[in-house]
């Protein structure tokens, strides 16, 4: 039998408490190279690795996302330096969704996944209803960087929405 610590037993309930945040940002990353089982086990691990180096300057849950977008954009990155032997097929097969999701959903969920790395971040905690301010901490950026970003982000969805 294994005894746990104190920090261990803090961390396993900040994960719990938080693990919705962490699957919607892995959500928006599947891919075939990476399952969200996967990419939520990476978050996990890189979390712990800092677990015991969070300053509590910030929110727990602005940290969380910060880590868990950077995790998964990292993945990316390393995937697409990979050679592909086939295409990536993401929205049908990997992205979990519920059975009665309305088809414009569906459709916006498509479109996303074909934005870049920074734009489907910023989109994401766009719709998570976070603040410029907390989107910059997540992301790094400034807010009036992200205020751009969104902007150019949100035409660029209604640009291939018309397509």
């Amino acid at each position: 039998m294994t005894v746990k610590t104190d920090i261990e037993k803090a961390f396993i309930e900040m994960v719990r408490a938080n693990e919705r945040i962490i699957y919607k940002v892995c959500s928006f990353y599947v891919s075939d190279e990476f399952p969200i089982s996967d990419l939520y086990q990476e978050v996990v691990c890189n979390l712990w690795t800092g677990y015991q180096r969070f300053r509590n300057e910030s929110k727990i849950s602005t940290w969380i996302y910060r880590v868990a977008l950077n995790t998964c954009i990292s993945g990316m990155r390393k995937e697409m330096r990979r050679p592909k032997g086939s295409p990536v097929s993401i929205l049908e097969e990997s992205l979990a969704e519920p059975e009665n999701m309305n088809e414009k959903i569906k459709e916006m969920y498509r479109l996303i996944h074909q934005l870049n790395t920074i734009e489907r971040a910023i989109i994401l905690l766009y719709l998570e209803e976070k603040s410029y301010q907390e989107i910059a901490e997540i992301t790094g950026l400034t807010v009036t960087n992200v205020g751009t970003k969104l902007k150019r982000t949100r035409e660029k969805l209604k640009q291939m929405s018309n397509l």
